[in-house]
């Protein structure tokens, strides 16, 4: 049976016991931010072991696969190890924290010859699976125009705290190498095109935040002691995109929009039809018409087709939603894990999925400084 261990006990690392419990996969352990951390939570979530170090975690042999979800700054010297130890492993995003660690980070999962994934889970919402396979069957036709937003609020007032505010953590880019990359990646892999160049500016209306003196977890309430921090990563940015093809894009991030609890949108439009989807109504899809009526596609295997039925879990009108798209995507890379390696027509992202998202955010971040477009490198 193939055992897994989980880096990170927060949020998303909570998210990521929940989807391997429910494929069945073993938790040989957690490790937390610190030992105590790590035991405090191994408890809480009945975990039965908590690692004392990444060391410690390597060493035990019966560990296959590793989910690394700790901080950003953490995520290349965390891979690196693991791959070196002979393990697979699935990296929350982004993958690291520059283009030259993800380069790194691509060579060393290609000499591994590990499962090396990168966790873009949107990409495993049955319907952006359908859009994908409606846009490789030419439905839409060629492809013209591509926006949308990924819009949040819980970083919307200067009490708001969390770790990503820092760059030492999160890096440069915050909105951006946050929930960006989740936009930008899933716009490419339904498109199957990635943009070549980008206009872009960045906000950030909060200077000056509260930080907790103690920890907050994410999406968390401070609470305690705070002490005034500068800001300088973005709350919210502003991104034109060209595409190889000539097709255009737009979309904007924002962590401090009122109301936005988790919306990620994007329409599509081609030159035969359209489609949109919104992430917090993650069970229907758009289709836009000329000279007949739009209509709304319901998620139903047996209305779908054969790319979205296949990433469908339950029958139409049971909403699959945040956690269902972790258990879908984990239940891909493991199945290739089962069988060896990557299979031919797999969907999740690779680590070199990851490396271009670095080189997106790179190009973004000197537009922003230079106000004028800026290529993105291939590789």
């Amino acid at each position: 049976m193939v055992r897994a261990a989980v880096i990170g006990t927060g949020f998303i690392g909570t998210v990521h016991l929940g989807a391997l419990r429910r494929l069945g996969v073993e938790i040989a352990g957690v490790l937390g931010s610190t030992g105590a951390r790590g035991a405090e939570r191994a408890a809480a979530l009945g975990v039965g072991r908590a690692y004392a170090s990444l060391d410690d975690l390597l060493a035990d042999a019966s560990v296959d696969v590793v989910h690394v979800t700790s901080p950003n700054h953490a995520h290349y010297p965390q891979v690196m190890a693991i791959l070196a130890a002979g393990k697979h492993v699935i990296c929350e995003k982004p993958l690291a924290l520059t283009a030259a660690q993800s380069r790194e980070m691509v060579a060393a999962a290609d000499a591994s010859g590990r499962v090396a994934a990168v966790c873009h889970n949107i990409r495993f919402y049955p319907l952006n699976q359908q859009a994908r396979g409606m846009v490789a069957a030419g439905d839409l036709g060629e492809i013209r125009l591509v926006t949308g937003h990924y819009h949040q609020d819980w970083l919307a007032l200067r009490g708001d705290w969390n770790w990503r505010l820092e760059t030492e953590a999160g890096g440069d880019l915050r909105s951006v190498g946050d929930i960006g990359t989740h936009w930008a990646d899933l716009t490419s892999f339904i498109t199957g095109a990635r943009p070549v160049a980008v206009m872009a500016e960045l906000a950030t209306f909060i200077p000056e935040r509260d930080r907790p003196t103690g920890p907050v977890e994410t999406f968390g309430t401070t609470q305690g002691t705070t002490e005034a921090r500068r800001i300088v990563t973005d709350d919210a940015a502003m991104i034109l995109l060209r595409y190889a093809n000539g097709a255009r894009g737009a979309f904007t991030t924002s962590q401090v929009s009122f109301g936005r609890k988790n919306s990620l949108r994007w329409e599509i439009a081609g030159a035969r039809s359209a489609a949109a989807w919104d992430s917090e109504h993650p069970d229907h899809l758009w289709i836009g018409a000329r000279g007949e009526a739009n209509r709304i596609l319901q998620r139903d295997p047996g209305l779908m087709n054969a790319t979205g039925a296949a990433a469908a879990a339950l029958p139409g009108g049971h909403v699959e939603g945040f956690a269902d798209s972790f258990h879908a995507f984990f239940r891909a890379v493991y199945a290739d894990i089962a069988r060896g390696g990557r299979s031919a027509g797999a969907t999740w992202a690779t680590f070199g999925d990851g490396h271009h998202e670095m080189l997106f955010c790179e190009a973004v971040a000197q537009s922003a400084g230079t106000g004028a477009w800026q290529e993105i490198p291939a590789a």
